[in-house]
């Protein structure tokens, strides 16, 4: 379906600024360009969408989905009723129609985020493309000359370029979460909220979703249900079986998007934020514990990898005694940030 042009132009010529996550990334430098500044963490913080989730019955390349942060959409989502932001999305039967909107959409002057395929982005280094198709960028021109879009792909340095045959196999990429052609852009200026009410909503929610979701696949329980399918994993003559799921878990962890570490890190960040924005010192100070459990998730995949390749004994016992520490910890974690909002 297809919108009417709105007439919402940008404040300044679109700057690429480099991000740790694409869709934290992309709507963070959407607000920015239309005039309110918005860190990343801020973004990711506002959205309420760092999470834990194992879901089994999604699978990529035949593994169950392991994920840090709320699903593909959330962070769009999340951030427009506290910024009273209305943002459109659409997405297309054909790629034809979706070129023909993002062009019409270019050329009015606005920007626009895009969901793709990591696989068919021709700009990724060959041995950093995997079917992973929640990749998020934003579109802010074309080049007249020979038709190249202008891309900020939040995970480059600078800004890059893709050929129209290229990005439209990756907007139409088929697979686990395709984006059928998605954009997204909005439709009126943001507004800075009242800080003392939004932040506290924000981290309430995701305390909720962290300690409190029915699912017992999401937060803290997530994590658990990890832990016992690790300890289950067989050894023997199944061990390569068995690498490859942890293997895997690594992979999730340390490669899609900021990983399990990252995201955390960038979530501390907000709590600093927040605890200026708020004047509660309390949240900067649990900010620091949050860096020491993002530690934490690096050195579960410090020793998983050592595991994978021979240097340490494969012990499932022992990695999934690591993810209960974790659980343990988070569940702490988000128990005396929740009191500290009383």
């Amino acid at each position: 379906m297809q919108h009417t042009r709105t007439s919402i132009q940008a404040l300044r010529p679109f700057h690429h600024q480099h991000a740790s996550h694409c869709e934290s990334g992309v709507m963070s430098a959407i607000v920015r360009h239309y005039g309110l500044p918005l860190s990343e963490p801020m973004a990711l913080g506002l959205s309420s969408a760092l999470s834990f989730a194992y879901l089994p019955f999604i699978k990529l390349g035949g593994l169950p989905l392991v994920a840090y942060r709320m699903p593909p959409r959330a962070i769009i989502r999340g951030l427009q009723k506290p910024l009273g932001l209305t943002m459109r999305t659409e997405t297309f039967r054909t790629a034809a129609k979706g070129q023909a909107r993002l062009d019409a959409l270019l050329d009015d002057g606005k920007v626009v985020g895009l969901q793709t395929s990591v696989f068919w982005l021709p700009y990724f280094p060959e041995n950093l493309r995997f079917h992973f198709n929640a990749h998020n960028v934003l579109a802010y021109g074309r080049d007249g000359a020979n038709g190249d879009y202008l891309l900020s792909d939040p995970v480059f340095e600078e800004p890059v370029r893709c050929a129209a045959p290229d990005l439209a196999r990756a907007r139409f990429a088929r697979g686990v979460l395709a984006p059928k052609g998605l954009l997204y852009y909005p439709d009126n200026r943001p507004t800075e909220p009242d800080w003392h009410k939004v932040i506290p909503a924000a981290i309430r929610k995701t305390v909720r979703i962290m300690l409190r979701t029915p699912v017992p696949l999401i937060g803290v329980r997530g994590i658990e249900r990890v832990a016992r399918a690790v300890e289950r994993l067989p050894t023997g003559d199944k061990v390569p079986q068995s690498k490859l799921f942890v293997g895997h878990l690594v992979r999730m962890q340390e490669e899609i998007g900021t990983g399990g570490g990252g995201f955390r890190y960038m979530y501390a960040s907000f709590l600093e934020e927040a605890a200026a924005h708020c004047t509660r010192p309390a949240l900067g100070e649990l900010a620091g514990e949050l860096v020491e459990i993002g530690d934490s998730w690096r050195e579960f995949a410090l020793a998983a990898a050592r595991m994978i390749r021979d240097r340490d004994p494969f012990d499932p016992g022992r990695l999934a005694g690591l993810l209960r520490g974790q659980g343990a910890r988070e569940k702490d974690f988000f128990g005396r940030l929740e009191r500290a909002l009383a």
